[in-house]
């Protein structure tokens, strides 16, 4: 399977659970708006999720996927197996340990997470009791991300990318059938979360089981193999988990203003969007792939690879981000503005969701860049520079919120993102692991003109469209569909007529082969 049709598998698959999460997200809005309850739930969910990405995706992703892949190859799948179940059950070790810990200490940690949160006692307390029932949600989703790893290795994508899809299945059966029953909505999403955990570790399970690779429970032993698993995750913790590093830190300073924390998390939804279409499918893929052609000595079929997923990731992300720069006020205003939500709530997030637009080119080359340091085992790089990107992102964040509020804290993630991503790029280019080639360097500057023709074709179709999002939900859902779709289209042709991107290339690509 080519590297840009595994990239199209996850990428589809993750764009239903997008759809599926904005659904979700429109009922949230629409039940707890933009309030105390929703304040101190978006904490307790931000909690895991910040520790799955930095020690699921991050750690293990960006250590275990190169070391289990060299087993495979070089050793055979009982090697793999082992190595596999050695490593999980040291994991699985370390997050009982953090899970036991977080529990009995929440309320002093929601004095470092929340700080803004301690002049409200009820919000306060509302965020202790939410994040102590969705914390073992790391607990499950991270044994996910393991098994999703091995099958990732073994080529084997779909499982691990409908695995969100559960989470968002799961929370809207809460949200249709327990949080209309429940006298804090706050308190049925965040066991939403917690069940939806366990669900996604059942999923992945039978699929490993399906794939030949069930994994046994060993005592946990801090073994050869565990050793250098540690040796490479330890940096990879930072360095794989930067994006939600970052937006915890924004998140943490949030808390100093009321509603900051829903605006941001609403306007994060939507940008995730391409990011996990895109972005994080092309380095789900992009790892094992240069994994494997590095360990066959394949330095110019690795060349090709990275150059290859840079082209395709700019080519739908550029675009996209132009869109959420332009449009940003029609989309939260059709998705979100009902219920609870109000338009003073719109008008904050599309802001911030304008903001995270600029740097979404910059979150997506990251995770363009960051497999090349990965396959080569080497996490310390990546590490030096997200803890650069970090700095940057708090001073910034601080600096600008005495001035512009919230809007200061998506500036300072915004910033942060291009920060890392200038630092692994020209990293990469100096020690000779990426070079532009020659289709790269004429067709990305046509991505570039082809967005802005249709940037300038969005914006004049919000101003004529504007009285038809005032109509009825599913009116105003289905102009705005149109408005994007056309958008679409308009780009299509540019980049038929440019040069671009050219249909019968694309065809080739995800051909299978």
């Amino acid at each position: 399977m080519s590297l840009i049709r595994s990239a199209a598998t996850v990428g589809g698959t993750t764009f239903l659970s997008r759809i599926l999460g904005f659904v979700r997200d429109m009922m949230v809005a629409s039940a707890i708006g933009t309030g105390p309850i929703a304040d101190a739930f978006f904490v307790a969910f931000r909690f895991p999720n910040m520790f799955r990405s930095i020690f699921a995706e991050g750690a293990f992703n960006s250590a275990f996927v190169p070391l289990f892949a060299k087993r495979l190859e070089g050793e055979g799948e009982a090697s793999a197996r082992r190595f596999a179940e050695e490593a999980t059950s040291a994991l699985l070790f370390v997050l009982l340990v953090l899970t036991i810990l977080a529990m009995v200490f929440m309320p002093a940690l929601m004095h470092v997470f929340a700080p803004g949160f301690g002049d409200d006692p009820q919000k306060r307390l509302w965020a202790v009791q939410f994040s102590r029932i969705t914390f073992p949600y790391l607990l499950f989703i991270s044994l996910t991300a393991v098994q999703a790893a091995i099958l990732n290795s073994l080529g084997k994508f779909f499982a691990g990318a409908a695995a969100p899809v559960m989470l968002n299945v799961t929370m809207i059966v809460a949200l249709f059938f327990v949080v209309p029953l429940s006298a804090n909505p706050g308190l049925a999403l965040s066991w939403g979360v917690c069940v939806a955990g366990v669900v996604q570790f059942i999923w992945l399970a039978i699929s490993c089981q399906r794939a030949g690779m069930t994994l046994h429970l060993r005592r946990p032993r801090l073994t050869p193999d565990v050793k250098r698993l540690v040796t490479l995750g330890i940096p990879g913790i930072i360095a794989g988990g930067i994006g939600q590093v970052n937006l915890t830190v924004g998140t943490m300073i949030a808390t100093l203003q009321a509603g900051a924390v829903s605006w941001l998390y609403y306007a994060d939804r939507i940008y995730q969007l391409p990011l996990g279409v895109v972005g994080i499918a092309i380095g789900v893929v992009l790892l094992p792939d240069l994994s494997r052609r590095l360990r066959a000595n394949d330095d110019e079929g690795a060349h090709r690879s990275l150059n290859r997923a840079l082209e395709f990731a700019m080519l739908l992300t550029v675009p996209a981000a132009v869109a959420l720069a332009v449009i940003p006020y029609d989309i939260i205003k059709v998705l979100f503005e009902r219920g609870r939500f109000h338009m003073g709530d719109t008008d904050a997030t599309a802001i911030a969701l304008a903001i995270y637009a600029v740097g979404l080119p910059a979150f997506v080359m990251n995770k363009v860049f960051s497999p090349a340091f990965f396959a080569r085992e080497n996490t310390w790089t990546p590490l030096k520079f997200a803890g650069l990107s970090v700095a940057v992102n708090v001073a910034a964040s601080f600096f600008l919120f005495q001035f512009i509020g919230f809007a200061g804290i998506a500036w300072g993630t915004t910033i942060a993102a291009w920060t890392n991503t200038i630092q692994l790029g020209f990293r990469l280019w100096r020690h000779g692991h990426f070079a532009p080639d020659a289709q790269l360097k004429q067709r990305l500057p046509l991505t570039l003109l082809a967005s802005a023709g249709m940037g300038a074709v969005l914006w004049v179709g919000s101003l004529l469209l504007a009285p038809a999002f005032e109509l009825h939900f599913l009116a105003s859902v289905c102009v705005l569909a149109g408005l994007i779709g056309g958008g679409g289209l308009v780009y299509a042709g540019f980049c038929e007529f440019t040069g671009a991107a050219k249909l019968a290339d694309i065809r080739k690509a995800t051909r299978r082969g």
